[in-house]
């Protein structure tokens, strides 16, 4: 057991001591200071915009920058929907694997192209080798995506009159070429040399202890997985995704892979405080995200290595905690710690089966998106946290009567209107489509027996585990739930495209429209956004409408099931 903690113990610290110089590098980029990368990338990105036909150096308003990103996004849904559903018949093919159904098409373009990555598919005998590449771009470009808009939330946060917001086209490719690539190919290096397969062949044969011949699935998995983690992607290239022993070989790997899970989202973090010059309030925001972390993590880990009492009461031994649905190379810490992470970064990979997670990580993993902003995905989880710290500013104010301001800025009637509806539209979206897939399985559980495989506490915990997954833009899963059907790929595609996209508008416009107004220098009367008491009240909010929204939820699935396997 302390082996494990102590595993868990380095990755953290490697985590953290590795984005404090990439939050400042990151910064660097955003902020078009010159770096060592740039003698390499700066022909690239030329490249790309002599070939778009874009200009990247005009400036852009907020309203300018949002067209773009849509106009983006559904050209590349587009796109790939085309390939999904004819790459039975394309190159790149050599295992015959067919074209998708238009309904799994449709769910799984969705899926990439909000950075969820839910998968109501197995990768190996769904996807031809085009189409797992197809799906490797939009993993680059959607996690570019909120990289850039991020940054130009933070542009906008700068103090001074009418600060530029840059180019979005210029923040998105240097996201994608400066950031991503670079950190994936050193990722990818990494797993190849550790076994990780990086072929065009087809399936290899390998023989059993037993003696027997079997087909083993390959393909460009390395490149693959080393973008699914960095960018809070988390779609897995085979099916059981890095629970699998090619996707995710050795001990070495699963660190590089939790690593990088999280890596990026702690650094944009930093990146802000480098860029605004305001480094106390990037640890205010950290220490935030941290403590909330923390909470989710530390039950989760006891609560594996502490086994399950339904089998200690058959007299089963777990002398090493709750091994059901883990790896053994891997263990129940190191499991349950990936849980976390996955689901508070809105990643979604897994290296164990979250449905065979006791009670207590279940609840955990469900809170960690439903907040969903502590640290979050790449970008859009600042985003989800300036949100907060919307609410926590008017609040303050109204608690000692000033009018509140944020970084010299006053937030008025409509940004708060705007920052309530993106605050209800998460609860909404979870509450509303696990209400309304009860209510069709309790009217038709004959008909839609193949849906749950777990009656009962658990069953619902799966349904409403799949929408929250949907809706945090995550991508995991219980996957006791028949997922692949029209009603789950539709029901979340719609979901999905919602939870991706209007909360990306929302705080852009309030950014956007702080940034047009009358700029006010700090003085002794200022709220100050940088200091422990102030990140004490955006914890006490968040913790407040989590509860408020989820908790009665959480009291019929994982709660309910909690008290019934640990009762006396």
């Amino acid at each position: 057991m302390d082996t494990q903690i102590f595993g868990i113990a380095v990755m953290y610290l490697l985590v953290v001591l590795l984005a404090i110089p990439l939050g400042r590098y990151i910064g660097k980029v955003f902020d078009y200071e010159s770096t060592w990368l740039d003698k390499f990338f700066d022909p690239l990105d030329r490249l790309i915009f002599q070939l778009s036909g874009i200009d990247p150096r005009p400036a852009m308003s907020w309203q300018q920058s949002l067209v773009a990103l849509l106009v983006i996004n559904g050209w590349w849904l587009v796109i790939s929907m085309l390939v999904l559903t004819t790459m039975g018949w394309m190159p790149l093919n050599p295992d015959g694997n067919p074209s998708m159904p238009f309904d799994l098409a449709f769910n799984t373009t969705i899926s990439f192209v909000t950075n969820t990555n839910l998968q109501h598919y197995s990768g190996e005998s769904a996807l031809s080798y085009l189409g797992q590449m197809i799906l490797m771009l939009w993993q680059f470009i959607s996690a570019g995506t909120g990289m850039a808009i991020a940054a130009v939330v933070f542009k906008a946060m700068k103090e001074g009159l009418n600060p530029s917001l840059g180019n979005f086209y210029s923040l998105l490719v240097r996201s994608c070429t400066r950031i991503l690539l670079p950190l994936a190919i050193v990722t990818a290096t990494i797993l190849a040399f550790e076994g990780v397969p990086m072929t065009f062949e087809g399936k290899g044969t390998m023989t059993t202890v037993q003696g027997e011949t079997v087909a083993v699935s390959r393909g460009p998995a390395a490149a693959f997985v080393a973008i699914k983690q960095l960018g809070t992607n988390g779609g897995g290239f085979f099916g059981v995704n890095s629970s699998h022993p090619l996707e995710n070989p050795t001990y070495l790997t699963n660190i590089v892979e939790d690593v990088g899970l999280f890596l990026i989202p702690i650094a944009m973090v930093f990146a802000l405080g480098f860029m605004l010059k305001r480094r106390k309030l990037a640890l205010t925001i950290f220490g935030v995200m941290t403590l909330g972390f923390l909470m989710l993590v530390v039950p989760a880990v006891l609560s594996e290595l502490g086994g399950n009492p339904a089998l200690s009461k058959l007299g089963v031994t777990q002398s090493v905690g709750s091994m059901e649905g883990k790896e053994v190379r891997l263990g129940p810490a190191a499991s349950a710690y990936w849980a976390i992470n996955t689901t508070v970064t809105s990643n979604g990979s897994v290296n164990a089966m979250h449905d065979s997670m006791t009670p207590l990580t279940v609840l955990t993993t469900l809170l960690g998106m439903m907040i969903n902003c502590f640290y979050g995905g790449v970008g859009v989880g600042f985003l989800n946290f300036y949100i907060f710290i919307i609410l926590a500013v008017f609040i303050s104010g109204l608690m000692v009567g000033r009018t509140p301001e944020l970084l010299g800025r006053k937030i008025e009637a409509n940004e708060m209107k705007i920052a309530m509806g993106i605050a209800l539209l998460h609860p909404f979206l979870i509450l509303a489509g696990t209400a309304l897939s009860s209510y069709l399985y309790a009217e038709n559980p004959a008909e839609l027996a193949g849906w749950l495989n777990n009656p009962g506490y658990h069953g619902f915990s799966e349904l409403l585990y799949e929408f929250t997954s949907a809706s945090a833009n995550n991508g995991s899963g219980l996957e006791g739930l028949g997922d692949n059907t029209p009603f789950w790929n539709y029901a979340t595609g719609l979901v999905m495209l919602l939870a991706r996209y209007l909360p990306i508008i929302g705080p852009v416009a309030i950014a956007g429209q702080l940034a047009a107004k009358k700029y006010i220098p700090e003085s002794e009367g200022t709220l100050r956004v940088d200091t422990g008491t102030f990140g004490i009240l955006i914890f006490a909010v968040i913790l407040i409408i989590a509860s408020l929204s989820f908790f009665p939820a959480l009291t019929l699935g994982p709660l309910a099931e909690y008290f019934s396997l640990y009762r006396s």
